[in-house]
């Protein structure tokens, strides 16, 4: 049986983010459901599932932060509970597989990290290296960075492209007044002049590092007509894991995991890259982007330049992506920083950004997405409509 038109996003739960000292990983968790919670209308009882996005080793001064923490806190006693640790991207595929099983009827998706004001990032990026080191890699950027260096090398993408990226979704970020980056415009020169922070990336081609939270709460399309919001209702989901580290990559310059997991979501919406109004893609670099688009079958290999030109994801663009400005320029929430915002989109809730005549774009009437994760190897496809 399909789940297409079957669940929906119906809450989001923001946080103060960049910099925001002195603050836990829970408490950030805690305040963006918290938010969630009250922005789709529920009570905290009605909870009854809980998926904390990520595990982070915790901070020198924390305690290890789990779901069964943060329900605590909460003061829920959930049906469902789970929680990553391997940057596999399944939740919500989990979220809709546990509404659709019978076992909850509200699923609370968190994220919550003081990763720019504590050392738990650094402490998990040590242990991500491992013996990597010797050869000159250090983290995920030289993971990516392999990645875009082969791309370059095949089919001739590079700075020309990204730049048309980095450039597009600062310009959504500067309508967007939560946005890290808002009030700070960037030009092509001004990404050419940045000196290479892991080649071939430059300091604009890498997410933001930053303290904060985010949730959203997912439940079946008929509980979401009573409630509060318009729903973000979730036509279509796929997804695909190559499961094989970077280093021993052969899809690294596509396709990777989007192109299966894409199929799979307009097979179950039943609809075409045609039918699809704007995209919010996981984009932990700006390669990221270009792959996944591409793998999405907006462009063939070594045609990103010429489709990015002409400001074709920015405000005005034929195909806006991005919009809150991204992991690029908004914030870091991982997956759920493009799944919030195309809820918020398909809401009609994102006043200067809003899709439609206010960015002289088409209205958001079906939104693409992704989630990325474990350098191309895990990836989640996912299509939301308005009702």
């Amino acid at each position: 049986m399909s789940l297409k038109d079957k669940y929906a996003i119906v809450g989001i739960g923001y946080t103060p983010q960049g910099k925001v000292p002195a603050r836990t990983s829970l408490s950030f968790h805690l305040e963006a459901c918290v938010n969630a919670i009250a922005d789709a209308g529920l009570k905290k009882n009605d909870i009854d599932g809980l998926i904390c996005y990520r595990h982070f080793p915790a901070s020198s001064d924390e305690n290890d932060l789990t779901p069964f923490v943060v329900a605590e806190h909460l003061g829920i006693e959930p049906k469902y509970i789970y929680q990553d640790a391997n940057c596999s991207r399944s939740h919500l595929q989990n979220a809709v597989s546990a509404l659709d099983s019978g076992f909850c009827n509200y699923v609370l998706i968190s994220f919550g990290h003081n990763a720019r004001s504590s050392d738990s990032l650094l402490t998990m990026l040590n242990e991500f290296t491992g013996d990597d080191a010797v050869f000159g890699h250090f983290g995920a950027t030289g993971g990516y960075a392999l990645a875009a260096q082969r791309a370059m090398y095949e089919y001739h993408t590079g700075p020309e492209t990204w730049k048309h990226i980095v450039v597009g979704q600062r310009k959504w970020a500067c309508l967007n007044p939560d946005a890290i980056m808002h009030g700070k415009p960037l030009t092509f020169e001004d990404y050419l002049n940045y000196k290479w922070f892991v080649e071939p990336f430059r300091l604009p081609d890498n997410c933001l590092l930053n303290d904060g939270g985010r949730a959203v709460i997912v439940t079946s399309l008929e509980r979401a007509r009573d409630l509060r919001n318009p729903p973000a209702v979730i036509m279509g989901i796929g997804a695909h894991n190559l499961s094989t580290d970077i280093k021993y990559s052969t899809s690294m310059t596509g396709p990777t995991g989007a192109k299966k997991a894409s199929e799979d979501a307009f097979k179950m919406a039943g609809i075409t890259i045609k039918d699809v109004d704007a995209c919010e893609i996981y984009d932990c670099f700006t390669y990221t982007v270009e792959i996944t688009l591409q793998d999405y079958g907006f462009f063939g290999p070594g045609e990103g330049e010429d489709w990015f030109k002409g400001g074709t994801i920015e405000p005005g663009g034929r195909m806006p992506v991005n919009t809150s400005g991204g992991l690029l320029s908004e914030a870091y929430y991982m997956g759920l920083t493009p799944l919030s915002e195309a809820a918020m989109q398909i809401m009609g809730r994102c006043e200067q950004r809003q899709l439609g005549p206010q960015t002289n774009t088409k209205n958001p009437e079906i939104i693409l997405c992704s989630d990325n994760g474990a350098i191309l190897q895990s990836h989640l496809c996912y299509i939301l409509r308005r009702l």
